[in-house]
């Protein structure tokens, strides 16, 4: 990881409009679960989806890229109200290309978090490039930031505190459960 100080860290969050997200390793633990039926299941943690509709709350859009293709991840974006979910896809920077075409923004406002080589040019090309404990080294060395919670287990929500924070809302975004 660049050896960024969260001061550095809170500077790129700063201007961040859109946080994309791989699924398996990040808001995931990144392990595939299947039962034996053959059916593939996955758990999300709560408190990632809190923070990612706190995050919407204060004009960041939400993004997901993963390489698999679920109906689980389908089901988990719509109830957080994501809607730019591409799944099945390997070849993840063109779809983020795709994705700042259609939004009209650069990669300078983009966070990028992903934990495994097919994630390494997005981390590369974002203005903030983030990885979890548990992530790939080459992905970690290449990340501007590294998580302190692993995939799945509060990463996701970790980040968008960061983001919130950087941009002065994080007060505003708890006030109403106080």
């Amino acid at each position: 990881m660049t050896e960024n100080t969260q001061e550095q860290i809170n500077q790129l969050a700063s201007t961040v409009k859109l946080l994309v997200l791989d699924v398996d390793g990040i808001m995931t633990d990144g392990k595939l679960y299947f039962t034996n039926g053959g059916e593939e299941t996955k758990a999300f943690n709560t408190m990632d989806g809190l923070g990612l509709k706190l995050l919407q709350r204060s004009d960041v859009e939400i993004a997901i890229i993963t390489g698999r293709q679920s109906d689980i991840v389908a089901t988990r974006a719509a109830s957080l109200g994501i809607t730019m979910v591409h799944q099945g896809r390997d070849d993840k920077k063109a779809v983020l290309d795709g994705i700042l075409d259609e939004m009209g923004i650069g990669y300078d406002v983009v966070a990028y978090a992903g934990d495994d080589l097919p994630d390494l040019a997005c981390i590369k090309a974002a203005r903030l490039g983030i990885s979890v404990p548990d992530g790939h080294d080459i992905v970690k060395a290449a990340a501007d930031a590294v998580t302190f919670r692993r995939g799945g287990e509060g990463a996701v929500r970790e980040i968008c505190d960061w983001i919130l924070k950087a941009q002065g809302n994080l007060e505003d975004a708890v006030r109403p459960f106080q």
